[in-house]
């Protein structure tokens, strides 16, 4: 187990502060039909009716002010001043970008000003920007720091799937007139192509802060080390609110396309990759051992639709690289959390996850990079042992958090007394992400 102590950083683990004290097992699945384990894990999340993150937008916390981290001495008197902040805002927890306001934001909008194309305007696409506040310091660092018509033609959308969080966004935006002309919130999900309407050629920049992390995933099952993968399906018990899960053969073209960039299933094996899993098979009939992984389905359905509908933005994403005291098994498997008699409480089972509780991913940041590459036009053959060379049309970075801050950021103003500096000594399971397009043609 960890240390108590760290179920107070929101980088290390999500400490859930609030939760409704319902239980909707009822509405999860509706009807009688299965249904795959990202719809269960979306509904569970968003919901309209019942979800978590649709219900209200209390599990994300707005700090009435910027921390003034040079006036504690150290660590202790930081984290004590951070738990207090927790019980007075009666919240789930504090995005990054939020504790280390401005300059969490201002490092990601000076990143943006190194690195874009100022003979167009400006345009920055937020996916799913909580209460607003990267939004805001982002338009204020522009119109601090960029060249006057650089701010004065920017545009920036956010893409907001909450009603209540989208109304928090323009709210939190306004609090300096001139960032509303720059800025709209479109109510809507991120990943439906119809959303975005027509292609749009132009560059652009899209931002996904702790967005990853609550996509929906789907599972996969195996009941030993060598038979087929199968798919994992939810579905009521004779009628009843209580759920189970149903294995079929893979089927679903996005669990299956996932499964090929995930590379569950290794075409073209080696000499030594078949003799392992001759042995694997031996192993399998004297000790079976069932076998679980998690696919990003929801992150390869939200990449390939902004690649079709935004096919020169560059990319920015952050989030945890892993999770702490996962007891949910399977590859990638995530933490659930909801809030009972005043404690925080982690799931052992992902089917509790109905309504009341967070549930929340680690991204594996290679597999991301893959399927980074895989949605903007990678070819299989071009994947494949042996093949040439391959075109690519992205260039990617990841970068622990830290080195990100360092690069772009301005770490002295998160430091204390005696130098301890929590942006970048308590964030070190998370990493950004960034992928911009080559001049390379498909």
């Amino acid at each position: 187990m960890a240390p108590a102590y760290l179920a107070t950083i929101p980088a290390l683990r999500r400490a859930v502060r609030w939760a409704p004290a319902a239980l909707f097992s009822s509405g999860i699945v509706a009807g009688d039909k299965p249904v795959l384990v990202r719809d269960f894990v979306r509904s569970a999340l968003y919901d309209p009716n019942h979800g978590y993150f649709s219900k209200r937008s209390g599990p994300v916390g707005v700090l009435d002010s910027a921390i003034r981290f040079h006036k504690f001495d150290g660590r202790t008197a930081y984290m004590k001043h951070l738990d207090k902040l927790y019980k007075m805002h009666d919240i789930a927890w504090f995005t990054p970008v939020e504790l280390f306001k401005p300059w969490y934001a201002y490092a990601i909008a000076a990143s943006i000003l190194r690195t874009a194309n100022l003979s167009v305007p400006l345009k920055i696409y937020e996916i799913g920007g909580g209460s607003g506040t990267c939004a805001k310091c982002i338009l204020d660092y522009m119109m601090l720091n960029a060249p006057p018509k650089v701010y004065n033609n920017m545009k920036y959308i956010s893409v907001e799937i909450s009603s209540s969080l989208a109304e928090k966004q323009l709210e939190t935006v306004g609090e300096v007139q001139s960032h509303l002309s720059k800025f709209t919130v479109e109510h809507r999900d991120a990943t439906d192509i119809a959303g975005w309407g027509c292609k749009d050629p132009q560059p652009c920049w899209v931002l996904m802060l702790e967005v990853l992390d609550n996509l929906p995933h789907d599972l996969v099952y195996s009941p030993d080390q060598v038979s087929p993968w199968m798919e994992v399906w939810i579905e009521k018990v004779n009628g009843s609110s209580q759920v189970c899960e149903v294995y079929r053969p893979l089927q679903d073209p996005l669990v299956s396309r996932c499964s090929e960039i995930v590379s569950l299933n290794e075409e073209n094996p080696s000499l030594r990759e078949k003799l392992s899993f001759a042995a694997k098979g031996l192993i399998s009939k004297v000790f079976p051992k069932p076998r679980r992984a998690w696919l990003p389905t929801g992150c390869l359905k939200l990449l390939d639709t902004l690649h079709q509908a935004l096919p020169s933005m560059s990319l920015i994403a952050s989030d945890f690289s892993y999770l702490p005291d996962v007891s949910i098994p399977g590859d990638r498997a995530p933490l659930v959390s909801s809030k009972k008699d005043g404690k925080t409480l982690d799931h052992p089972n992902y089917l509790d996850a109905q309504g009341d509780a967070d549930i929340f991913f680690p991204t594996n940041f290679w597999l991301l990079e893959r399927i980074d590459h895989h949605c903007s036009g990678f070819s299989k053959d071009q994947m494949n042992r042996g093949a040439f060379k391959p075109v690519k049309s992205r260039r990617t970075i990841i970068l622990d958090s830290a080195a990100f801050m360092e690069e772009f950021g301005m770490p002295l103003k998160t430091k204390t007394k005696d130098g301890y500096n929590p942006l970048l000594d308590d964030f070190r399971n998370t990493k950004f992400y960034l992928s911009v397009p080559t001049h390379n043609k498909k």
